[in-house]
């Protein structure tokens, strides 16, 4: 297939257009969006967005986020929780997704067979238009072959897409560089499925009461049905094997720098996932800081970016410096124990 790329931002209408016109046949769109590119296709249109699972190699049972530029989502739900709206009056466009009940406009395969749909606007402006000119909700995962780290660069998308789908737009790295936090959202009872950059407090704030679904603190279970993109399957991952190290940073530094030695000495080449705090007191190896401790939003924009560095520099081995997983800690946390396969080591 003939991929068409263009580089552009909110202001180049045209290419938008034309882009939207590839939805309107059923073709597929890579775009940015605030948390990381998307792969999209009509939402209602159950062949088009069959695509979407071939492109990406994607599990049929793993379901597609509906992204919408309008409030008014009631043809695409049943009905709209009061918490739901409240969610969407707060936070809305931005990087939250809501599982709500599903009308029958939605298709099933879209939802991997649920009843249920995961849906959010976009803040990101060129999304925003293109939806727009669609005038159809699009469907969209992220821009990446299935199982590898998503995209917050159009060279990303390139580099995964290129050659499997219509078109990609966009330039602008992305602003959160993980994908949306999800809820579930039944009568007054709201559920973290993903975390992501809406973080748990941020919802309690506004007065909601938030639990936390138990398949984010462990491995999921392989007979675990998702209700949510992101809760079953090894998402994230470098091509290198991927260790997470615990405890307390200088403990955390000290079996670091004893690994890097040791896989040296077979003849191993090790790359480290650092902070800025503790770059400079490792000893060989590839070092790369995903920034300050103190600047978690930071390290979950360049997390993505830095496994796929890992890929280019081609490491056999990768130890990364663990995180506390409190606010939006535990969304980082998260991306990087499915990355590594949850192989953590406690120090």
């Amino acid at each position: 297939m003939d991929t068409k790329v263009y580089y552009l931002d909110e202001h180049q209408d045209e290419k938008i257009r034309e882009a939207a016109e590839v939805i309107k046949r059923g073709g597929l769109v890579v775009f940015p969006t605030e948390t990381v590119y998307g792969l999209g296709a009509n939402a209602l249109d159950e062949e088009a967005c069959r695509k979407i699972f071939i492109a990406k190699g994607r599990p049929q049972d793993n379901p597609l986020i509906v992204h919408v530029a309008d409030f008014d989502i009631s043809d695409y739900v049943e009905y709209i929780p009061e918490n739901a709206k409240k969610i969407m009056e707060n936070f809305w466009p931005g990087p939250i997704t809501m599982v709500l009940k599903k009308s029958s406009k939605i298709p099933m395969l879209v939802t991997a067979n649920l009843d249920s749909v995961a849906i959010r606007m976009p803040s990101n402006k060129v999304a925003r238009k293109l939806i727009e000119y669609s005038g159809v909700p699009i469907a969209a995962p992220s821009a990446n072959i299935s199982g590898r780290p998503s995209p917050t660069t159009i060279e990303h998308a390139i580099e995964d897409l290129m050659g499997r789908v219509d078109m990609i737009i966009g330039g602008e790295k992305c602003e959160f560089g993980l994908e949306s936090t999800v809820v579930e959202v039944l009568n007054d009872k709201v559920t973290i499925l993903r975390p992501g950059a809406i973080t748990k407090d941020m919802l309690e704030d506004i007065g909601l009461t938030v639990d936390i679904d138990p398949a984010i603190l462990k491995r999921p279970d392989e007979n675990l049905k998702p209700k949510s993109p992101g809760m079953k399957y090894r998402h994230y991952a470098p091509k290198a094997e991927m260790t997470i190290v615990t405890g307390r940073i200088d403990r955390a530094v000290d079996y670091i720098n004893y690994k890097i030695k040791e896989m040296k000495s077979k003849g191993k080449v090790v790359g480290v996932l650092a902070t800025e705090e503790t770059k400079q007191l490792y000893e060989g190896g590839y070092i790369i800081s995903v920034g300050s401790r103190n600047k978690l939003g930071l390290i979950a924009a360049n997390l993505f970016d830095t496994l796929r560095e890992f890929d280019k520099i081609n490491v056999d081995y990768i130890y990364a410096e663990g995180f506390e997983e409190e606010g939006l800690g535990l969304a980082i946390m998260n991306r990087m124990k499915k990355a590594a396969s949850y192989n953590i080591i406690n120090v």
